[in-house]
C-alpha cells in the first residue's frame, strides 16, 4: 500500500511505527537511518527494519514516504542533507511534537515549504527510549494530528492519513498554532511539572533519601520525568512560546492554592480541587 519507507530515526516512535506498518502488511520494505550502527543493527535484527543507511540521503533515495522520526532540534538539518535526494514522487512527514517550528524549518531547508510535506504528531508514546522500546500496537486508538498547510497536497495528506490509520490511529486535523498550543497544554506542561517535582524532593533532601519513601502518588505524577532530557529540551525550546503560557497558568494556579492553604481556607481549596477532579474524572470517563 505504501511502498518503500524510509525512517530516519529508529527509536520508539519510528521503531514502533515501522513494526506496525510491517504487521500489517502494508509496506514493500523499510530502510531505516540513524547516528548509531549498533542501534540500526539491533533494530534489523529485531524485524523492525529491512536495512539502513548511515548517510540520510542514501535512506531516502528509493523512498515513497519518508518520515523523520528525529528530536526537533534535528530537525532542520536532517531536511538540508535529504533535500537533493528525495525522489520527486516521495511523501515526507514528521513525527515532532510541535508542528510551528517543524514548517519554518522546512522552510529554512528547502526554500519554500514542500508540498509534498505533511506535518504530523501521533500523541502516543512512553517514558522508554530506543528501538527495544517500541512495539506494534503503540498508537492503537492514539490520536494523530495532522497540521497541512493550504498548499499541501491533499493526495499526499490523504496518503499519511491511510498509514496511520492502519497504525491504528485516530486521525485528525488542525492549524499548526492550534495544535501548539494545545500541545503545550496537555502534553508539554505535564512534563515540565514532572521533572520539577523531583527536583522539589531533591532540593528538600539533596541526599535523595526522601526518595526511599515516593508512594503511587509521587510515582504516578514522575513517570515522564525519566523520559529523554534531550527530547524535552528540544520540544520546550521549539515551542516556547506556548509552552511559557502554560507555565504561567500553572504558576497562577499553583499560587491559588498555596495562598488558600497560608490561609486556612478549606472552602476554597475544596473548590479548586473540585473542579479539577470533575475535568480529570471527564477525561477518565472518555478514555
Amino acid at each position: 500500500m505504501f511502498g518503500n519507507i524510509a525512517i530516519l530515526g529508529v527509536g520508539l516512535i519510528g521503531g514502533s511505527l515501522a513494526r506496525a506498518l510491517r504487521r500489517a502488511g502494508a509496506c514493500r520494505r523499510i530502510m531505516g537511518y540513524g547516528r548509531h550502527e549498533t542501534e540500526l543493527k539491533k533494530a534489523v535484527s529485531l524485524g523492525v527494519i529491512d536495512d539502513y543507511a548511515l548517510d540520510p540521503a542514501h535512506a531516502v533515495a528509493r523512498a515513497d514516504i519518508v518520515v523523520l522520526a528525529v528530536p526537533l532540534g534535528a530537525m532542520k538539518p536532517l531536511m538540508a542533507a535529504i533535500g537533493s535526494a528525495l525522489p520527486p514522487h516521495a511523501i515526507l512527514t514528521d513525527v515532532g511534537s510541535a508542528k510551528s517550528s517543524v514548517i519554518a524549518d522546512a522552510t529554512a531547508a528547502f526554500g519554500l515549504m514542500p508540498e509534498r510535506f505533511v506535518p504530523a504528531h501521533p500523541i502516543a508514546g512512553t517514558e522508554q527510549s530506543g528501538v527495544d522500546a517500541s512495539f506494534a500496537e503503540l498508537f492503537e486508538g492514539r490520536r494523530v494530528i495532522l497540521t497541512p498547510l493550504e498548499h499541501t497536497d491533499r493526495a499526499a495528506v490523504e496518503k499519511i492519513r491511510a498509514m496511520w490509520r492502519v497504525a491504528g490511529a485516530v486521525v485528525e486535523e488542525m492549524d499548526a498554532l492550534h495544535h501548539d498550543r494545545m500541545l503545550a497544554a496537555t502534553s508539554h506542561l505535564p512534563h515540565v511539572v514532572a521533572y520539577s517535582v523531583v527536583n522539589a524532593a531533591l532540593q528538600l533532601d539533596p541526599t535523595s533519601a526522601v526518595l526511599r519513601y515516593a508512594g503511587t502518588s509521587f510515582r504516578d505524577v514522575t513517570r515522564v520525568a525519566s523520559s529523554d532530557p534531550v527530547m524535552w529540551r528540544d520540544i520546550w525550546l521549539a515551542n516556547k512560546d506556548a509552552v511559557l503560557d502554560s507555565v504561567q497558568a500553572f504558576q497562577t494556579q499553583l499560587q491559588a492554592l498555596q495562598h488558600a492553604i497560608e490561609q486556612d481556607d478549606g472552602t476554597a481549596i475544596v473548590a479548586i480541587l473540585s473542579r479539577a477532579k470533575a475535568a480529570r474524572d471527564r477525561l477518565a470517563h472518555e478514555a
